[in-house]
């Protein structure tokens, strides 16, 4: 497989064709942003991470019944993948308040939430990408509702399996947020990452951050949070 035209360049990745119709190539930086690009700065490490993490665990959603856009990894930093029609909304699914929504609701974080959050927002880095509901979804035509009742039930899903499966390993899954792509074919299916980047992940003992968050709120030991939850999820730092 021939990687050649970089198709996009985003916050922690780039995105290029290769010489095989429909499949692309996904390639992550070390680079770090937090605040819509406000703050800008560099993870060592943090782009293998990222992507080894978010393989381990699209297969392990796979098997579950989860479609998504992984075919193979190809190195450290970059992996095959399904091109998709990325649908423009950011799913952000919430067990315990922290955050933006503990700002937002008053909440104290690390409350328990009574049941499961779903937010949606519109991916528009001009916009600050707003908080949308379903009807602004419709008339902006942003996904069908038939694509927004597979993405919550999917999104619910990935939630409990991802809860379940990490609560082994010492992480509690506190927040986290997905997007979807739809395939040459039609299929809806998860797209993008699941990694300390678009995680929150604190260790079950301790209440430790394992996440972005140390880069967000200048905790410290950033590197070695990634690092941990790498060696948890795949045994090897």
């Amino acid at each position: 497989m021939q990687k050649r035209k970089m198709v996009y360049e985003g916050k922690a990745k780039r995105v290029y064709e290769t010489d095989q119709d429909g499949i692309y190539i996904v390639s992550y930086k070390d680079d770090a942003t937090a605040f819509n690009g406000q703050k800008r700065g560099s993870i060592l490490g943090k782009g293998a991470i990222n992507n080894q993490v978010t393989n381990h665990l699209m297969q392990l959603l796979e098997k579950e019944g989860i479609p998504t856009h992984f075919i193979e990894q190809l190195n450290d930093t970059e992996t095959a993948v399904r091109r998709v029609r990325i649908i423009p909304l950011e799913v952000i699914v919430r067990s315990i308040a922290a955050g933006s929504l503990a700002t937002r609701l008053g909440l104290e974080e690390g409350t328990v939430l009574k049941s499961t959050v779903l937010e949606f927002c519109f991916k528009r880095d001009d916009l600050g990408d707003p908080l949308v509901n379903s009807s602004h979804i419709r008339a902006l035509g942003l996904a069908t509702d038939e694509q927004l009742s597979f993405i919550s039930s999917y999104a619910l899903k990935i939630n409990s399996i991802l809860s379940a499966y990490l609560q082994e390993v010492g992480i509690a899954l506190i927040d986290f947020k997905l997007e979807f792509g739809v395939t040459d074919s039609g299929q809806l299916v998860l797209a993008d990452e699941i990694s300390p980047d678009t995680c929150r992940f604190w260790d079950t003992k301790t209440g430790k951050k394992l996440d972005k968050d140390r880069f967000r709120r200048d905790l410290g030991d950033v590197e070695e949070a990634y690092q941990e939850v790498m060696h948890r999820l795949l045994g090897r730092a």
